[in-house]
């Protein structure tokens, strides 16, 4: 039976450390993980819970509920006796597998916390996780990620056990180095009580997982999460989405070091009784197709590079049609698009050409993606264009927004479907609460929340602590917004990327940017410059193809680009075509006439663009303009790009 400690402390910094759970409403009791497991067994032993392919008879393997659980308990009994203290850390290095999600529950079964690392950290940013985090024992899947870890471990007495879970494998078990499978043959009789006793003294308040922020500044922080952060928000989802058990197909793919992940891939699948399938280690560099058309998932959450990529792929493909494929398709496309904008108008619509343009293309369509079963979509992590939701619109599938932090434990507000606008994300969940800090003459200020999704609080660090979470747990998520008055919240900008220009005008980047973007497709990134210049300025990225081995931004054009340029009579492949031409002064007017576009839509004169730069390259994870969640690192851009940005205030 779940319990909750007693704690008057709303916000901690030590893991071991209690806090007191904020309950907007009378809703359901905290519950452990391990508790909420056991439910989910007792009723749906049988039923898979994890899918993973077999790469040799590229057929899908299965565990049910049962097996899971197996494999979760003795894992949980093998960490204790390797060492693993209560409220003791277990750092995972791997890509998405089995073997992640079992250390995971295992970690949070033995009374240990989970704490997730990227596989693309240099080591010395793994370094700082592992040392910050106290872990001892550390999962990683293969050989790249154990150079990374052992190089770390000379230097780092507390990390006593290195376990790796895919061959082949060279060290010594003497050394703490040890084989995943070779650890399930280890008996753990001995241990048996112990863990029995660490089960009974778990408490829905406990911290359970360590998620590192990807820091745009510095290093990441630590934001320590308890069973009942995980299990609200989790819960708050699959009510949200309506999830049916024991019907649910999810496929895992997105990094399980994000917050986002954890929660749909292990929590909201875990709570629905749904099962779990594994892509590909390649998945994100084009092998995500083909599991998609294979598993059929009920439920999509991507990134918007994820959609943006499928919407690429769709222009692509849809530029090799015939004439008459083309015109058929894009009718579809258009009567698919005027059906759902009349919905968000508020207008009854469901027209013949509709049901037609649905069941007889639409619906052909979405089978070729491997959509045909998906009952919703969701995008997170960074905002969501407007013209890659009105494009999935075209094809029916309507992309719900989830907009959370780290620190309210992945998600505080999703945008409904018919959402009167493209731009609002929604409203808060139920049982969350939101307002505005110090709004402007423009209702403009700083979103706060506050429920039982906020943090407990940053790993050793009072002080950031206290500066997020309010003496009345009200969390300051950063984020400038506004409300309107049916309660929808419209995100503007980042309180800390605000732009102060040397007139002493105050200008979101966000708001700017994607006007901008808005206006030219083919533009990947915009980038607003001005803090304490004269006036307003722009470097201008352009979508180019990425190399699928390093995520590398390649010269060659996306055929986005390339078709607007083809529609300016140009025939350009490469960006280093373009700028070798001068640049090209077409492109370069046909650039300028989208940003005067924008500039008509800005709030004032001082908020109009005057200049720009088309950059060299894309920014990239790769070349370090951008975090492994996709967030835009401003001031190493400022810094990388500063010769060019000088360039434009000469």
């Amino acid at each position: 039976m779940s319990f909750t400690r007693a704690s008057n402390n709303i916000r901690v910094s030590d893991i071991k450390q209690p806090y007191k759970i904020t309950r907007i409403d009378n809703d359901f009791d905290p519950i452990t993980i391990p508790d909420l497991f056991d439910r989910i067994v007792e009723n749906y032993a049988e039923n898979p819970a994890l899918a993973y392919l077999d790469y040799e008879t590229k057929k899908w393997n299965f565990l049910s509920y049962k097996q899971y659980k197996e494999k979760i308990d003795k894992y949980a009994k093998i960490f204790i006796k390797l060492g693993l203290k209560r409220f003791g850390s277990v750092a995972v290095l791997a890509f998405n597998s089995v073997e992640w999600f079992i250390t995971e529950l295992a970690a949070i079964h033995a009374g240990g916390v989970i704490t997730g690392i990227y596989t693309t950290n240099s080591v010395d940013s793994t370094k700082y996780v592992l040392e910050k985090s106290g872990a001892t024992i550390v999962v990683v899947d293969d050989a790249k990620q154990m150079e990374k870890v052992k190089e770390i471990k000379k230097r780092m007495p507390h990390l006593k056990v290195v376990i790796q879970t895919r061959e082949p494998f060279s060290e010594s078990i003497d050394n703490g180095y040890y084989t995943w499978d070779e650890l399930a043959l280890m008996d753990t009789d001995d241990v048996e009580q112990e863990y029995h006793d660490r089960r009974a003294d778990l408490a829905a308040n406990d911290c359970c997982s360590l998620i590192f922020t990807s820091g745009t500044t510095g290093f990441p922080k630590g934001v320590m999460l308890s069973h009942d952060n995980l299990i609200f928000v989790a819960k708050a989802g699959t009510e949200f989405e309506k999830m049916e058990a024991p019907k649910e197909k999810i496929i895992s793919y997105l990094p399980l070091s994000h917050i986002a992940a954890q929660i749909v891939d292990i929590y909201a699948c875990l709570l629905s009784a749904g099962c779990t399938y594994f892509a590909e280690r390649d998945a994100l560099k084009g092998s995500l197709g083909k599991t998609l058309k294979d598993v059929k998932p009920t439920r999509f959450l991507g990134v918007p590079r994820v959609y943006e990529k499928m919407h690429e792929k769709m222009l692509e493909i849809g530029s090799r049609q015939n004439c008459l494929m083309r015109a058929i398709g894009g009718w579809a496309k258009r009567v698919t698009l005027q059906h759902h904008l009349d919905r968000m108008a508020g207008k009854e619509t469901n027209s013949f050409q509709y049901q037609i343009a649905k069941k007889f293309i639409i619906s052909k369509v979405k089978k070729a993606l491997g959509f045909e079963n998906c009952l919703s979509f969701a995008s997170g992590a960074a905002p969501l264009s407007v013209d890659t939701k009105r494009y999935f619109l075209s094809l029916d599938i309507p992309i719900i927004e989830i907009f959370g932090m780290s620190e309210c434990s992945g998600g505080h507000s999703f945008s409904v479907v018919d959402s009167p606008s493209f731009e609002t994300i929604g409203k808060g969940l139920p049982g969350t609460l939101t307002k505005l800090r110090n709004p402007d003459a423009n209702g403009h200020g700083e979103l706060m929340v506050k429920g039982r999704h906020v943090c407990m609080g940053y790993i050793d660090d009072m002080d950031k602590t206290c500066e997020t979470i309010l003496d009345d747990g009200w969390l300051a998520t950063g984020d400038i917004a506004y409300i309107d008055h049916d309660g929808y919240i419209f995100i503007t900008g980042r309180l800390k990327d605000i732009i102060i220009t040397a007139g002493g005008e105050n200008v979101a980047p966000y708001y700017c940017e994607q006007l901008v973007k808005a206006e030219l497709p083919a533009i990947s990134n915009a980038f607003l410059i001005g803090d304490r210049r004269k006036y307003l300025t722009m470097l201008i990225s352009l979508k180019t193809l990425m190399a699928a081995d390093s995520g590398m931004p390649l010269d060659e054009l996306a055929d986005e680009t390339i078709k607007w340029l083809e529609g300016l009579n140009l025939s350009y492949t490469t960006l280093s075509g373009i700028l070798n031409a001068g640049p090209d002064p077409i492109v370069l007017r046909s650039i300028q006439e989208g940003i005067d576009r924008a500039n008509k839509k800005a709030i004032s004169n001082a908020q109009k663009i005057q200049k720009f730069r088309i950059l060299p390259h894309d920014f990239s994870i790769t070349t370090g303009e951008i975090t492994p969640t996709m967030k835009l690192k401003r001031n190493v851009v400022v810094e990388k790009y500063k010769d060019i940005i000088d360039s434009m205030y000469q």
